[in-house]
C-alpha cells in the first residue's frame, strides 16, 4: 500500500497548492461579504432573545394582573358622577 510520509506529503502539496490559488482568495473575499453583511443585520445572541422573551412574558402577567385588580376596584368603587 502507500506510505504514511507519502501520503502527508502529498496531502501538503496540496494544501499548499490551494492556499496559494485563487480559490483560497475567493473563499476569504466570501467570507468578508458574509461577516459584514451579518453585522449590518444587527442581530442577537439566541440566549439574549429568549431572556427578553422571559421578560416580556413576566411584563405581560404582571399587566394583566393589574388590569384584573383595576377592574375590581372599579367595580367596588363606581364614579361619582356616573361616567365610566
Amino acid at each position: 500500500m502507500f506510505e504514511t510520509k507519502s501520503l502527508d506529503e502529498l496531502a501538503a502539496r496540496l494544501g499548499a497548492a490551494i492556499a496559494n490559488s485563487p480559490a483560497k482568495d475567493v473563499e476569504k473575499n466570501v467570507k468578508a461579504m458574509l461577516g459584514a453583511g451579518l453585522a449590518r443585520l444587527d442581530l442577537v445572541p439566541r440566549a439574549e432573545f429568549d431572556l427578553q422573551a422571559q421578560v416580556l412574558l413576566k411584563t405581560r402577567e404582571k399587566l394583566d394582573a393589574l388590569e384584573r385588580r383595576l377592574a375590581e376596584i372599579e367595580a367596588r368603587f363606581p364614579p361619582p358622577d356616573g361616567t365610566a
